[in-house]
């Protein structure tokens, strides 16, 4: 099995597992899929750096002129040093702190997504202690069903996201009157894994209202940001294309000379990345056979945190003599809940190499140390070459922060 035009078993080799691996090209024409399915209209895609904030990455959209949405001071350090635009960030968030603010400010981005009453007073306190008018748009939130997984679903009514659809007029009429604020948009994102456009569609129609509503009240804006969301195919999902799940939100707003901002994360990361892991120890039971891996929850949280499946492979398959069994992929960690992946018809030996497919979003950068585990390497393939973005952590640098 290769990667681009390099077998992963001789990144395993170099590099050693567990190790998340990338493809240049599939993250480029990802990425192009949404330029041409835009091309129509004066837009700005922002990449979701949540989805994967590794410098490499952010750099490589950098170049080919993304925006990013950040929700975190770290983040807009991030997009910074790998050479990003602050001119083109988008600061989403429910919680952004005044020393956040502040450096967003500092950095010249291009808007705040406005979640809350509070964040609007708050915000414009920090920017009258500078002397300048922070550009925003608010988070509208338009108790639109996602129909996705509860967790990554935040359009609906008792979502902690946005601010609800009847107090937006109210709002916007209140930060015009504000004088450190300047209103420049209107936000909406319902969700992530999206794989039906018509919710999009229907929030899409919604803001649309409000837009021209505002409109008529003398408040202008100059961009609609539709927020992000769409999903990738993991299992036996029907995902569609980056055109047709736009075309519904495109048509809605036809009409609307604004820029369209978008906001993708997954679906330009997701299939472009894979966890490659080994297979440590092999149990057998009557009631359960066990793959014991050196990957682990903290390395891939999606499987305990949602249940969410992962295709898992071997990288060089086995003879035909090697028993097929019903493995659960599980890891070395001490939780019940430490697993990969269930109930995966296989044929395995101890030492073998897997790779588990569709990891590039959520998967590094929900990662965590427990267990006092080192995080993974990175590495970026890019045709022949393959480079190391992320050296794996070692072990002393988990407790240099602490004292004894």
């Amino acid at each position: 099995m290769r990667l681009e035009n390099v077998p992963l078993t001789d990144i395993a080799a170099r590099f050693g597992t567990p190790c998340y691996v990338y493809s240049s090209a599939t993250l480029t024409a990802a990425f192009e899929s949404y330029r041409e399915a835009l091309s129509g209209r004066e837009h700005l895609i922002c990449y979701a750096v949540k989805a994967n904030p590794n410098l490499a990455i952010l750099s490589l959209f950098a170049r080919l002129g993304a925006g990013f949405d950040i929700v975190s001071g770290g983040e807009l350090a991030r997009v910074i040093k790998a050479g990003g635009d602050p001119g083109k960030v988008i600061f989403s968030g429910v919680g952004k702190t005044s020393e956040e603010m502040a450096l967003a400010l500092t950095s010249g981005i291009r808007c705040f997504n406005i979640e809350s009453a509070s964040e609007l007073t708050r915000l414009n306190g920090v920017a009258a202690t500078r002397g300048v008018r922070a550009p925003i748009a608010f988070r509208v939130n338009p108790d639109v069903d996602a129909k996705t997984h509860p967790y990554i679903s935040t359009g609906l009514a008792t979502s902690k996201f946005g601010i609800p659809f009847e107090a937006a007029l109210p709002l916007y009429r209140q930060a015009s009157t504000l004088a450190n604020i300047e209103i420049i948009g209107i936000d909406c994102h319902i969700g992530s894994q999206l794989l039906d456009p018509a919710p999009a569609a229907e929030a899409a129609s919604r803001v649309k209202w409000l837009v021209e509503t505002l409109e008529k009240e003398g408040i202008t804006l100059s961009h609609i940001d539709v927020g992000g969301g769409l999903g990738i195919r993991y299992r036996d999902e029907s995902v569609p294309s980056v055109a047709d799940y736009l075309a519904p939100i495109l048509s809605e707003l036809a009409d609307r000379p604004e820029r369209l901002i978008v906001e993708p994360g997954r679906s330009l990361v997701g299939d472009a990345g894979g966890l490659l892991t080994r297979v440590i120890t092999l149990k057998h039971s009557p009631a359960k056979n066990f793959a014991v891996v050196d990957a682990a929850m903290n390395d891939l949280a999606r499987p305990a945190l949602y249940d969410a499946w992962h295709d898992i492979l071997p990288v060089m398959p086995r003879a035909a003599e090697v028993p097929v069994h019903s493995y659960d992929i599980v890891g070395p960690i001490c939780e019940s809940g430490d697993f990969l992946g269930h109930d995966r018809a296989l044929a395995l030996m101890e030492g073998d190499l897997l790779l588990i497919r569709s990891a590039g979003a959520y998967g590094m950068s929900m990662s965590s140390n427990y267990n006092s585990r080192p995080r993974a390497a990175e590495v970026m393939v890019d045709a022949d070459s393959v480079r190391l973005i992320r050296a794996r952590e070692p072990v002393e640098s988990l407790y240099a922060l602490e004292f004894p």
